[in-house]
């Protein structure tokens, strides 16, 4: 007869595996406990006038210049209510200076993070990890160092400074914290995404470069994020996966979003014809891993048949992906929701034709697109909180992010919605309005109309060329 020595003896393996398997499991869980988006004052919005002061303040355009970035505008499907820096407003987008640029920072820092802290009744000296994305400034001290001296966090906070990383950078610092919580136990984090905007815009004729100047608005995001399985009752969503995929070996792809100076030094960032086709190409190799991760297996095999009975044609899996292969992979049957980077007109069509997604999938990117503009690596979470806005997402709901970023990078991941959410947020004062009767750009009304390629200025006195020009 075995003695209960030997029991425990033969027992404690176990139990000590079953231990180390429980807290792996709590170590690598990932919790949302909030987020906040960024909402500028009312006196930084770009309409339509502002935008076109701003636009004829630059003396080196010519006619075509002008109508080019006219054109652009009406076309970017953004709206009357976006916002720009505040230098950019006052006229000296041309001679940006440092205090100016950390201004632009602070504002979006201090309100996003003062608020997500009073929201989630977490004090600053609780955090331990700290991230900070903003692609186009890296000053000294870092960005990060700056709000750890406002908020006088502890002196063994883990800080991070991401830069260079583009729109898809918030996904990217999302995954560093993940990967920390697997080193570090019942941590609290906190990521702040935004851009640096006004000692970047573009005052040049290069049309790839322009094209930034008519897209990107200010606006950002601060994050909580906690491994913390206490907090599970607090938090609002679960990362379940996350995939990031880089192709900047490939060429064409790395130069296709990149920061350049021009043939007269201006420095800009430039958006190639090639980026299309960049982003269709790196989102595949995602998807490829991403799709079994989140699908059912009864989907996936499915798919693998219709994989396999086309594999002779092009861009086979987005074929599959959309039904143009015949079968058509139901992505709805793994996710619910779809949050896309909101970078333009043309990605949002790109992506939703390749997952061959309805109106309603699209709408949240859409309405983002048009209320806020690109804002970079903080534009994923004008997205979510819009189907926040329109309480649309109930617990138990699974949400795919779709990001695009400099590199070139795709960013790809799902959450899983842990309670019913419909919080106030930064739509609530116009979440009404939306989704409205059209999307068309006023700049068609107020300062002209495009006609076989032709655009002619209306309003005279307000512009400097007219249609005889």
């Amino acid at each position: 007869m075995e003695t209960p020595t030997t029991l425990l003896l033969l027992f404690l393996p176990l139990l000590l595996t079953l231990t180390f398997l429980l807290k792996r499991k709590h170590s690598t869980t990932c919790y949302m406990l909030n987020y906040e988006c960024y909402k500028p004052s009312d006196h930084l919005k770009l309409d339509t006038e502002a935008s076109c002061r701003v636009v004829l303040r630059n003396t080196n355009l010519g006619w075509e210049q002008y109508k080019f970035l006219l054109k652009t505008i009406v076309s970017s499907g953004l709206g009357e209510e976006t916002h720009s820096p505040a230098n950019v407003v006052a006229g000296r987008e041309a001679d940006p200076s440092l205090p100016d640029s950390l201004q632009e920072l602070d504002h979006i820092f201090f309100q996003t993070l003062d608020n997500l802290f009073a929201k989630s009744r977490v004090s600053p000296r609780e955090i331990d990890i700290l991230v900070v994305n903003v692609s186009l400034l890296s000053p000294a001290p870092s960005l990060s160092s700056r709000i750890i001296n406002r908020y006088g966090m502890r002196s063994d906070v883990k800080a991070f400074n991401l830069s260079g990383m583009g729109c898809s950078a918030s996904l990217v610092a999302v995954d560093l914290v993940r990967q920390l919580f697997k080193t570090y136990r019942n941590r609290l984090a906190v990521v702040v995404s935004t851009e640096s905007l006004g000692p970047n815009w573009y005052r040049g004729v290069d049309k790839s470069m322009m094209l930034s100047n008519c897209l990107f608005r200010s606006g950002g995001c601060s994050m909580l994020l906690t491994n913390r399985p206490e907090f599970r009752h607090r938090a609002i969503l679960k990362l379940n996966h996350l995939v990031r995929t880089h192709f900047g070996s490939n060429d064409e792809a790395y130069n296709c979003c990149i920061q350049v100076e021009d043939d007269q030094g201006y420095a800009g960032f430039r958006l190639t014809k090639k980026l299309t086709k960049a982003a269709a190409q790196v989102f595949v190799i995602n998807l490829r891993v991403l799709l079994p991760k989140i699908l059912p297996p009864w989907e996936i095999i499915r798919f693998i048949f219709v994989y396999l009975r086309w594999g002779k044609r092009k861009n086979k899996l987005m074929e599959a992906l959309s039904g143009g292969a015949g079968g058509g992979l139901n992505l709805k049957s793994g996710v619910d929701h779809f949050c896309i980077h909101p970078g333009g007109r043309a990605v949002i069509d790109g992506v939703g034709k390749s997952l061959g997604l309805s109106e309603y999938d699209l709408e949240p990117a859409r309405m983002a697109l048009h209320r806020f503009g690109n804002t970079s690596a903080g534009g994923l979470w004008y997205v979510l909180g819009y189907m926040e806005a329109k309480k649309r997402l109930r617990k138990g709901d699974r949400i795919m992010m779709i990001s695009f970023g400099a590199g070139f990078k795709c960013n790809n991941c799902l959450w899983e919605v842990l309670k019913d959410l419909g919080d106030a947020n930064v739509w609530e004062d116009c979440i009404h309005r939306y989704p409205p009767a059209s999307l068309a750009n006023p700049f068609t009304e107020k300062y002209g109309w495009i006609n076989d390629e032709r655009l002619s200025f209306v309003r005279i006195e307000d512009c400097v060329f007219s249609s005889n020009a």
